[in-house]
C-alpha cells in the first residue's frame, strides 16, 4: 500500500509544483506591468503614451484572469485526498491503462514518476470525463482509440 500512496504523492506534489510555478511567472509578470504602469511618463507623442499604458492595463488585466484560474485550480487541487483509495476513478486517482497511465486532478501534462510516464488531467478534460467512475476491466473509446482500465489506486 505504501508504493501505491507513495506514487500519488509524487503525482500530487508535480502537480502543485507545476501549479506553484505558474502562480510565480504570472505573479512576476504582473509585477513588471505595474512597474511599467508606474515608470511610464507622459511624453509629447500623448497618444503614443495613452496607447502603450492602454496595452499594459490589458496586458494587466489579462494576467489577472490567468492569476484566478490558478487560484481555482489550487482550490481544486487542495480538495483532492490523496490517501482514498476507491475502486471507480475519481478525482485523485491514478489510472493505469494500456495505452497511458493517468493522475486524475488538474491539467498538468506530462509528469514522471519511478521511469513511468503520467498524464495529469483534470476530470473535466474530455478523456477525464470519460474516465471518472469507471472501473478496472472497464474499457473506454477515445476518438478512434478503445483502451481497458488495468489498474485503480
Amino acid at each position: 500500500m505504501k508504493k501505491k500512496l507513495e506514487i500519488k504523492e509524487l503525482l500530487f506534489n508535480a502537480c502543485s509544483e507545476f501549479i506553484e510555478h505558474r502562480f510565480q511567472v504570472i505573479q512576476h509578470t504582473i509585477n513588471e506591468i505595474q512597474t511599467s504602469l508606474t515608470s511610464e511618463t507622459k511624453s509629447s507623442a500623448g497618444d503614443k503614451h495613452e496607447t502603450g499604458r492602454a496595452m499594459l492595463q490589458l496586458e494587466r488585466e489579462k494576467a489577472g484572469h490567468q492569476l484566478a484560474e490558478i487560484q481555482k485550480t489550487k482550490e481544486l487541487l487542495s480538495k483532492i485526498d490523496i490517501s482514498n483509495s476507491t475502486k471507480k476513478i475519481s478525482l485523485g486517482s491514478v489510472v493505469y491503462t494500456a495505452q497511458a497511465n493517468y493522475f486524475i486532478g488538474i491539467s498538468a501534462g506530462e509528469l514522471k514518476v519511478e521511469n513511468d510516464k503520467f498524464y495529469a488531467i483534470s476530470s473535466s478534460t474530455p478523456i477525464g470525463k470519460l474516465l471518472m467512475s469507471k472501473m478496472v476491466g472497464d474499457v473506454v473509446k477515445f476518438r478512434e482509440l478503445s483502451f481497458e482500465i488495468q489498474k485503480v489506486i
